[in-house]
């Protein structure tokens, strides 16, 4: 049988099992492209996978390679991501070329407006329109691609190592030395925030919100890991008042990135996952799996409505978290204050997470692949 080719920019650490998995299941060659990522995985965990560690057949390729390869006979079907400009034109041409179906997996549910992307706009609505199918990250970019023609969607769930982030096997938190290393173990509600110190993860947002909430140890504190020493990003022109830039107290605590086993230790010893994404000219948050991975050790979950995890389904408001409009400092403040004076709303929220996320997992994800693959007639069963 011959495989399923697909093209993408990377194999970060958090999708290598749902790459290995989907290879299982529909015997699938990946092409990797290479080019920018914003993929927290690599540099959080600094452990992204050397070229022999990949656990399914991979081959590295520069952007203009997929016309040849597709066009060259030895694949059932082609899958392409909607990163890499190049990439992207490259695989649709060859897959044409070769007569091949051709599947789209997309992550967008608000195109970029920089003036580069403009220009990419209608003829990615094309290949809306053309693709054979298309694969999503979730219902809120199946509604965003059926709006602009696309057919045959389906959905392949965003998901992380399930076993691994609720293991038991938990040590204590590694907190950073110094004059902030005694206040972890006597705070009540510990808040977190993990990601990229960049605009669109709302750090601004989520600083200026935790001055309005006025929340103080031992009540609460807030941990920002991935950030480093220096202080969070801010937007230019922010409340300079309400930023903190300068702030010395001991309710923030900025961390480095860590690895993968020191932030479910993190996890372990924090109460809520503050993910407070806001929307820019070139990003909308397309998920988030810091909320999988933190629904796994059961934390409550604030998000904004701009991060896919919330318009996707995975935090409803009230039910498995709790959602604020993004950029709204006012409103973050009081979701924080309201977990911060209910530990019987985190708890209720935390479990319901940790049920809820059971069924985002690799199988699922490429269950999402093979469906596709089968409207087609070319998933493996039917081969």
């Amino acid at each position: 049988m011959k495989p399923v080719l697909f093209v993408t920019g990377h194999a970060p650490p958090d999708r290598v099992g749902a790459f290995a998995r989907l290879h299982e299941a529909e015997n699938v060659e990946f092409a990797l492209f290479g080019g920018p990522s914003k993929h927290g995985g690599p540099a959080a965990s600094g452990q992204e996978p050397l070229e022999g560690d990949l656990p399914f057949p991979h081959r590295y390729i520069r952007q203009h390679e997929p016309v040849s390869l597709a066009a060259s006979g030895s694949y059932r079907a082609v899958v392409c991501s909607t990163g890499g400009r190049i990439a992207l034109g490259a695989t649709w041409a060859g897959a044409r070329r070769a007569k091949l179906p051709l599947i789209l997996w997309s992550s967008l549910w608000s195109h970029p407006r920089s003036a580069a992307h403009a220009l990419s706009f209608l003829a990615l609505r094309r290949l809306y329109r053309s693709a054979d199918a298309v694969v999503t990250y979730g219902s809120h970019v199946s509604a965003y691609v059926s709006a602009r023609g696309a057919h045959n969607v389906h959905i392949a769930p965003q998901a992380v190592d399930n076993d691994f982030w609720s293991a038991p096997e938990i040590a204590p938190a590694s907190w950073p030395i110094g004059g902030l290393s005694a206040w972890p173990e006597r705070v009540a509600t510990k808040f977190l925030f993990v990601g990229r110190p960049v605009r669109e993860k709302g750090l601004g947002v989520l600083t200026e919100a935790w001055h309005a909430a006025g929340l103080h140890a031992p009540t609460a504190a807030l941990v920002l890991v991935g950030v480093g020493s220096s202080p969070p990003w801010v937007p230019a022109g922010g409340a300079a008042g309400h930023t903190a830039a300068g702030h010395t107290d001991e309710e923030i605590l900025r961390m480095s990135p860590v690895t993968p086993v020191e932030l479910r230790n993190l996890y372990a010893e924090c109460d809520v996952l503050v993910v407070p994404s806001i929307p820019t000219r070139t990003f909308r948050e397309p998920w988030g799996l810091v909320v999988n991975e933190a629904m796994n050790r059961e934390l409550a979950v604030i998000a904004s409505d701009a991060v896919g995890a919330a318009a996707g389904g995975l935090v409803r408001d009230g039910e498995t978290g709790l959602v604020v409009p993004a950029g709204d400092s006012n409103a973050l403040a009081d979701a924080m204050r309201r977990l911060a004076s209910d530990p019987p709303l985190r708890a209720r929220l935390g479990k319901a997470g940790a049920q809820d996320i059971r069924a985002f997992t690799y199988d699922a994800w490429a269950a999402g692949f093979t469906a596709a693959l089968a409207t087609l007639n070319l998933a493996r069963g039917r081969w």
